[in-house]
C-alpha cells in the first residue's frame, strides 16, 4: 500500500475526491479528508476527535467509513498551528493520537508527523499542513501501487493544488516549513488567501 494526497483549495472539491474514491471502489477506512474549521463544514452532532479514544485515534477510526461513508463521520479536532479543523478518517485518527501523545508528554509530531510517518515525503506533509492552516482541505488514500494510476486520475478531476507552484508562492512570502508554534490563520487571513488563489466557492 502507498499513501496518496492532495490539497484542495476548496471544501467541495476535496469532498467530491473523497466521494469519486469511495465510487471507484476504494474503502472508506483507507481515505481520509482534513479541512479547515473556516470552511463551514457542519459537524453538528457528529462529536469531537479530541475526546474519548483520541490518545490511541480510536474514537476516529472506529466511526470511519460507517453506512454514510467516510464524509458521514466528520468530526472536530485541533491541531497546533492549524487551529480547529474538521475531519474523518485514518490521518484524523493518527493526528488525534500524536496530539493527545505530544500533551502527555509523548512523542511530538502533530499533522506533519502523522503524514510522513503514513508515507508522504515531509517536504510536501509540510506544505499541506501550511495549506490546512491557510483555509486548504487534504486529502489521503492508502492506495494498492497497481490502482495509483486511477487514483491520481480520479483526485486530479477535483482541481488540486500544484504544490510546486505553491510551494513557489509561499516562499515568495518568506515561507520555509509548517510551524506548530504559529498561530492559527484568521478568518481575515484565509480570504486574502482565497483571494490571492482565486479560490472559487459553490
Amino acid at each position: 500500500m502507498r499513501t496518496v494526497a492532495e490539497l484542495y483549495d476548496n471544501y467541495y472539491d476535496a469532498k467530491a475526491a473523497v466521494q469519486a474514491l469511495e465510487s471507484a471502489g476504494v474503502p472508506s477506512d483507507q481515505i481520509s479528508i482534513v479541512t479547515n474549521k473556516e470552511n463551514g463544514v457542519d459537524v453538528e452532532g457528529q462529536g469531537s476527535y479530541a475526546g474519548e479514544g483520541a490518545g490511541t485515534g480510536a474514537g476516529v477510526g472506529a466511526v470511519a467509513g460507517g453506512a454514510g461513508g467516510l464524509l458521514a463521520s466528520l468530526g472536530m479536532l485541533a491541531i497546533p498551528g492549524v487551529g480547529a479543523v474538521v475531519a474523518a478518517g485514518w490521518l484524523a485518527a493518527t493526528a488525534a493520537g500524536a496530539v493527545a501523545g505530544a500533551v502527555a508528554g509523548g512523542a511530538v509530531g502533530g499533522i506533519v508527523g502523522a503524514m510522513v510517518r503514513a508515507g508522504i515525503p515531509e517536504d510536501e506533509a509540510n506544505l499541506y499542513a501550511e495549506g490546512l492552516r491557510r483555509g486548504g482541505s487534504v486529502v489521503t488514500a492508502k492506495i494498492e501501487d497497481g490502482k495509483m494510476a486511477e487514483v491520481h486520475t480520479i483526485l486530479d478531476r477535483s482541481h488540486p493544488v500544484d504544490i510546486d507552484l505553491r510551494r513557489s508562492s509561499y516562499a515568495e512570502q518568506g515561507w520555509s516549513q509548517f510551524d506548530e508554534e504559529a498561530d492559527p490563520y484568521t478568518r481575515e487571513q484565509i480570504e486574502q488567501d482565497r483571494q490571492r488563489y482565486c479560490v472559487e466557492r459553490p
